[in-house]
This record gives structure tokens, C-alpha cells and sequence, in this order.
């Protein structure tokens, strides 16, 4: 991502752009990658393929290292499409019923049974779910997020990992959205403020440490010298 200097320089003078810590016990965090997001045939979906598949390469390091896998979906039932306020705003959405393909997971992510799925009606996958609840229930000490998209759910669920006390990594490969522009700059927020925007290949480095005890300390890592370019 581009950048211009003085916008390195004001991020850097307000202490932004410092690494988080890496936990034994991540979890992956799959943000609704359903056919309504990865369908480029329904108007609120886009071709994803390369998120999606690269996403896929990372379940499978993450299966293979025994860490927990959740995808959310977004679904409604007919009374929240006349109510919720959000749709009054992304009105496209209201398209994303209960029992309808569109909210049913992209099967290029071969989703199992015991998987946890996550049902929810606003952009955080946290937000009036049981999510924060079940990565406790599982000693989950870092969440590695993907999905869709990066400016809505992605972004929205990464704030809110943070202010429920989750490092989070995002890798760039696996997060998608509608457009260019507002998939680099939210990227770029994330990695000041909430998380680290990393490469797929550091993630799938780290992720076989997965099952670690809950003794081992974490790792630590240096602050970052610089904003990203």
C-alpha cells in the first residue's frame, strides 16, 4: 500500500504502527465468505476467488495444527429486514435471508460440522453473538481474521477483537472487498490501530505452534520501524 510521507510521519509521531503479541492458542475467524459476498452473480457479491482460495490454504494449516476454525454468515429473518436500521443504509443486504444460498458458506472452504458457526444480523462478528464467549470456552489467546468484506465485517470484527483483549493478525491474501480503494485504506488502519496486516506466509509459519499449553509464555516482537508501504 502507497502512502504518502507525511501521513508516515503524523502515524508515527501519534505512536501508531507497533506490532502485537503472538499467543500458543490462535483461532481463525472466517468473516463471511458466503455465496452473497463471493458470488459476483448477486449485487452485493464480487469475484473472491483469490481470498477465498488463499483463505482455504490457511484452513487447512490451521485444521492440520489443531486450531479452532468459526465462520460467520449474515442472515435475516423477514421482521429484522423491515426493522434493523442497517438496512435502511446498505439496502442491498436485506437480500441475505434465513434458508437462502446467498448467507450459506462458500463450499471452496469445505466447512465441517464441528466448525462453529456464527449467525449474525451487524457488521462485527461479535456483535450480539456468542462469539467472544466460545474462543474463551476454547483458551484462544490470538485471533487470525479473514473474509469479507475488509471495510465492513473484516474491519468491524478486528476493532472489536481488540476491545475484547484478542492480538489480531489479518493476512493481506485473504481478506477481500468491492473495491480497491476502501480494501488498501482500511487495510492500512487495521495494521495502525488494531492488528497486524501480515503476509499469508507468516501466518501459516505461526500457526503450527497452535495447541501450545497454556503455561508456554507468548512470543514478543519489536515494534514496527515503520508505517507499511
Amino acid at each position: 500500500m502507497d502512502h504518502e510521507p507525511e501521513t508516515a510521519r503524523v502515524y508515527d509521531r501519534a505512536g501508531f504502527g507497533h506490532s502485537v503479541p503472538r499467543g500458543a492458542r490462535p483461532a481463525v475467524v472466517v468473516v463471511d465468505f458466503s455465496h452473497g459476498f463471493t458470488d459476483p452473480s448477486y449485487p452485493t457479491g464480487a469475484d473472491m476467488t483469490g481470498p477465498v482460495l488463499a483463505t482455504a490454504r490457511l484452513l487447512d494449516a490451521a485444521r492440520a495444527a489443531g486450531a479452532p476454525v468459526v465462520f460467520t454468515t449474515i442472515a435475516y429473518d423477514p421482521g429484522q429486514i423491515e426493522s434493523l436500521t442497517w438496512l435502511r443504509k446498505a439496502r442491498g443486504m436485506a437480500a441475505l435471508t434465513a434458508g437462502s444460498r446467498l448467507v450459506e458458506i462458500d463450499e471452496r472452504l469445505a466447512p465441517r460440522p464441528e466448525e462453529h458457526l456464527v449467525v449474525k444480523t451487524g457488521a462485527s462478528a461479535f456483535f450480539g453473538t456468542d462469539l467472544a464467549a466460545y474462543l474463551v470456552s476454547r483458551g484462544v489467546d490470538t485471533l487470525v481474521v479473514t473474509g469479507a468484506t475488509t471495510s465492513g465485517c473484516v474491519r468491524a470484527t478486528v476493532v472489536d477483537a481488540v476491545q475484547y483483549g484478542f492480538p489480531t493478525l489479518v493476512p493481506r491474501e485473504c481478506v477481500a472487498d468491492r473495491a480497491a480503494g476502501p480494501h488498501a485504506a482500511n487495510l492500512f488502519d487495521i495494521d495502525e490501530k488494531y492488528g497486524d496486516v501480515v503476509d499469508l506466509a507468516d501466518v501459516l509459519d505461526y500457526l503450527p505452534r497452535a495447541g501450545v499449553p497454556d503455561t508456554a509464555p507468548p512470543s514478543t516482537t519489536e515494534p514496527k520501524s515503520e508505517v507499511p508501504a
